[in-house]
């Protein structure tokens, strides 16, 4: 009975102290990285094969430790997972990831032609928008629109569940701006239109 008293105090103090010193942030370049590999998944109509996500590497072995395994048990219930300073990348491989990559793989090749001739854009939002319904023909106005609506939703949904994945909920709205950046630097070809942080068009 002696030795448990000393233990729970020192189980509580480590809890205390994690509680204080962890510091969730977010992790730019990687989600900027991550953002690479999920638009050139998309943009070259690969979506079915699940991008290399971010794992946190073993670590080495050691003895059991039963402090040390309740600490952790104990850790993992009160502080919300955390990637490590220094990532590389983010997990971008869950089975909703993939879903959504291929369904946007799939209606890429439809955009591509819209965003050649200047009907279809990139917004700063991270979104697609009709910029100039002019340049399209009156019978494809509708599948036009049809494939901006559809594209968005899918971004929408990209967006939180890459934030999800990696156990931060709260990181969605970085994450689409990772994205919104990351498609005019990546994703979009030489004469496509997209909008500056004014939300003016500019033409790539």
């Amino acid at each position: 009975m002696r030795r448990v008293l000393p233990l729970k105090i020192a189980l509580v103090s480590l809890l205390i102290a994690a509680c204080v010193t962890i510091n969730v942030y977010f992790p730019a370049a990687a989600a900027d990285q991550a953002a690479d590999q999920v638009i050139n998944k998309i943009t070259s109509g690969a979506g079915t094969t699940p991008p290399t996500g971010y794992f946190a590497p073993a670590r080495e072995e050691q003895s059991p430790n039963f402090l040390a395994l309740a600490a952790n048990g104990a850790l993992s219930v009160l502080v919300p997972a955390a990637h490590a300073q220094g990532a590389e990348t983010l997990n971008v491989s869950s089975p909703a990831i993939t879903r959504i990559t291929s369904s946007m793989a799939a209606r890429f090749g439809e955009l591509q032609k819209f965003f050649a001739s200047g009907a279809v854009g990139l917004t700063k939002d991270g979104n697609i928008d009709v910029r100039d319904l002019n340049a399209v023909a009156l019978p494809d106005r509708a599948t036009v629109k049809r494939l901006v609506s559809e594209d968005n939703a899918d971004r929408a949904q990209l967006y939180a569940e890459i934030a999800k994945a990696n156990n931060h909920p709260e990181w969605e709205a970085d994450i689409r701006k990772s994205f919104a950046k990351r498609w005019v630097a990546t994703g979009a070809q030489p004469g496509w239109y997209y909008q500056d942080d004014s939300g003016a068009w500019k033409q790539k």
